[in-house]
Order: structure tokens, then sequence, then C-alpha cells
């Protein structure tokens, strides 16, 4: 027996398996039959009446629905409006909202509400967790002050921020040299690392380029990173050309036609920025390390000033 669904996204949402859902729905945006809209805004709404379920007490139901539709999710429609939302933002603004639910079911076992927390219990908690935990937090401590739903005199700790060392400039030479002569690392991984090591591109860049983003002037070849096109030298040239033709994820229905320079399994999606990332690791071009270590080098290859005491000495007549 069929049950007819609406055509709305709100009707996807509440539909099983939300694999195949989400699949069928991504079809649906790219053929115009449903208006486009953010995969991964669509995913986290998708997500949150099942965690919402999870919850055994209505009052931390209500306070996290709360939260939900008054910060987080504004906040994405805000992203989204003004480029895109990638893997990670999607997976942070999840983790807000359980670690505000681990947060509140904390305090009900120290006899404590939300209303009742104190200082003491907030410093009890950040001793408690993971740095990656408090920044987690630290977004619900804000709107529950600001919306007068605990004191407002609570003071948040400071954010500590930790960044991975930069490839040295060998380790670099070395990767790029890995990747445009190893055969057995996969064609896709081989032109995103050099874009990562030549152009210090984040991830989340890379994967929104497309092939019209690769320009053949003549025997000229270009990269649009910006304006104007950054010229690619003739063995990464060549990588690029090769993988164009013979691009991943292009002999389904899902993407036949695809623009992307790296085109993904959803229709009319991207690689994922995330995988994409965890991939480059795996064959020892961590992206982080890479960029830092390319636009290190891109400084150092910048024009050098003139000094106070070396400026040009113009005579006049």
């Amino acid at each position: 027996m069929f049950v007819p669904v609406p055509l709305t996204h709100d009707a996807f949402h509440e539909l099983q398996p939300w694999r195949a859902a989400a699949h069928l729905e991504a079809l649906l945006m790219t053929c115009g039959v449903l208006p486009a809209v953010d995969k991964y805004r669509c995913s986290l709404q998708r997500w949150l009446p099942g965690h919402l379920a999870r919850i055994a007490d209505p009052e931390h139901v209500k306070t996290i629905k709360l939260f939900a539709t008054w910060r987080v999710l504004p906040r994405l429609r805000a992203r989204a409006e003004r480029s895109h939302i990638t893997p990670s933002v999607r997976r942070f603004a999840a983790e807000q909202i359980k670690y505000a639910t681990a947060f509140l079911q904390w305090l009900g076992e120290r006899n404590s509400t939300l209303a009742s927390c104190g200082q003491i219990d907030i410093d009890a908690w950040w001793v408690g967790n993971t740095e990656h935990s408090r920044t987690c937090l630290r977004a619900f401590l804000n709107w529950a002050m600001q919306s007068r739903r605990c004191r407002r005199t609570l003071s948040i700790p400071a954010m500590k921020v930790s960044r991975r060392a930069a490839l040295s400039e060998d380790e670099r030479l070395d990767a790029l040299g890995r990747l445009l002569t190893d055969a057995e690392i996969p064609m896709r991984l081989r032109a995103a690392g050099v874009i990562v090591l030549l152009y210090a591109q984040p991830v989340s860049r890379i994967v929104r380029l497309s092939v019209d983003d690769v320009i053949r002037d003549g025997d000229t070849v270009l990269l649009r990173l910006g304006e104007p096109a950054s010229p690619v030298p003739a063995p990464v040239a060549a990588l690029l050309l090769e993988h164009i033709a013979n691009r991943d994820n292009m002999n389904t229905a899902t993407n036949p036609a695809s623009c992307w320079l790296f085109p993904g399994r959803r229709a009319g999606q991207p690689f994922r920025p995330d995988h994409l990332s965890a991939l480059l690791n795996e064959v020892g071009v961590p992206a982080s390390a890479a960029r830092g270590a390319a636009i290190r080098q891109q400084l150092l290859e910048l024009p050098r000033p003139w000094g106070p005491a070396e400026q040009p000495v113009t005579l006049s007549t």
C-alpha cells in the first residue's frame, strides 16, 4: 500500500530510512522538483527530532528545542545564505546540541538545574571535560545567559586555540613529488593534494571548484582561485587535465554531467570536504599542516619591501 507524501522538505525529513530519503530528496532538488536548500541544514533538521525523542526529561526537551530553534538553526541558515555549510559546520552544530543536552543531564545528577546553575557548577564541568567539549558548550551557555535561563553573572573560561605545526619545506616538496609521480595514489587525491600544497587552498574551497575553473589558454593552463587566475606548472597542469578526463562518481544517474572538479556521490553535490581531508591524511598530506607550509612558502616568495635605509634616491635636476 502506497502512502502519498507531500513534495516538501519537511515531509522528506520524516521519512525512513533517512539515507534513502536524503538521496531521493537530493535528486528531486537537482531536477527542480523541490526548491534547492542546503543539504547539511536539511540533515540537521532531520536529525533533531530523533535526538529530542531520546531525552527523558520534558523540561530538558523544551530547553534544547528552544536552543536549536533560536540559536543553532538561525546561524546555519545565515551561513547557508552567505556561502555554504560544510560537513564540519553541520557536525559542530549537532555537537553543540548534544553537549547542551549532556550538560543539563549532568546538572540534574548534581540536583541542580539550568536556572540554579552557579559558577561552581561551571568550573566543575570545565575541569572534568575536554577542550572540545567546552568549545561545544560555550554557545549554549551564552544563549542561556542572554535569554535569562541561567544567571547572567556566570563567567565562562577563555577558549584555548591549538593548531598543528605546518610541514617543513622539505616535507612539502616531498609530498608534492609523491603526488606528481605515484600512480598508486588515487587521481582525485593527487589533484586535490597539489592544490593544497601549491596554492594553500582549504579543502572546503577545493571541493567547490568546477571544471570551468581550470582554464586552458593555448599551451597554458590556469586555475581560477580568484582574479586573476593563477598559472599552473606543466606537471601539475597535466595532472589536473588527466583528473578532469577521468573524474570519479560520473557513471551513475546522480552526476552524469557534473560540473564539479571533484564530484560527490549525492546528486548535484561535490565531494565531502571532511571525507577528502581524511583521505589526504591517509596518503601523507595532512590538509591543515600542508596548507600552513604553502602559506609560509608564499610569504617567503613575496617581493621584499624597501626598508627605511633602502629607499631609492631620486635626484632632482
